[in-house]
């Protein structure tokens, strides 16, 4: 592998989590679904690009489906939602941006810190793309338990699968019938997830995780 595959597969990688703190950042719902999008574009580029040097061909599936499914499907279904729910735009949030930032640092550190130790004597490539890789997951958990509404967590849910591919890409890959299989399941899930956005709008009028609090207990 010459230095500049090396540099660009970096490059990709790396864009993935400051694109997951980009996500971390926003306050809009619009505008989440936009980094998304953008988030997961950066994943098919990075799938693709690890395809070319590890002469994967797969993997190029696995790159199509990121693009199509993940970076125009999602985001496009998850705009017409938020258009017949009705939902206010701002995001509410558990913490402080600035808060939200700071452990977002603390968390890719602690990720850097895990997984070069953890794969000492492994290909560098391989490292790298396993520390950036858990530190996408890690910031989509973040963003599940720093978002207070839905659509916010099904977001950071979506960034945190990003993350997984990312580690099984940079990892020499997968089989085909893997990656076809995880991205059915998670095209299935999106749709459960959507019913279910549905369901608690009808029945409580918000899908405001904080509003919903007052309804427990009810029978």
């Amino acid at each position: 592998m010459s230095r500049i595959d090396f540099d660009i597969a970096h490059l990709l990688a790396g864009s993935l989590v400051l694109i997951s703190f980009l996500e971390l950042y926003q306050d809009r719902l619009y505008a989440l679904l936009n980094v998304y999008a953008l988030h997961a574009l950066t994943l098919a580029a990075s799938v693709a690009w690890q395809a070319f040097i590890q002469d994967a061909p797969h993997l190029y599936v696995t790159a199509a489906i990121a693009l199509f499914f993940k970076a125009i499907v999602i985001p496009v279904a998850l705009h017409r939602i938020i258009v017949r729910l009705g939902i206010h735009r701002q995001i509410d949030k558990v913490v402080g941006v600035g808060s939200a930032m700071l452990a977002g640092i603390g968390l890719v550190a602690l990720s850097m810190v895990v997984t070069l130790r953890a794969t000492y004597g492994v290909e560098s490539l391989a490292r790298q793309d396993l520390a950036f890789a858990l530190s996408v997951v890690l910031l989509g958990l973040l963003m599940m338990v720093t978002r207070r509404n839905a659509v916010g967590q099904v977001v950071g849910f979506m960034s945190l699968e990003n993350g997984l591919v990312l580690a099984a890409t940079g990892a020499r890959g997968m089989p085909l019938v893997v990656e076809i299989s995880v991205a059915f399941s998670i095209l299935i899930a999106f749709i459960v997830i959507g019913i279910f956005l549905f369901r608690i709008r009808e029945r409580f009028d918000s899908v405001d995780l904080q509003a919903l609090d007052q309804f427990r207990g009810e029978r």
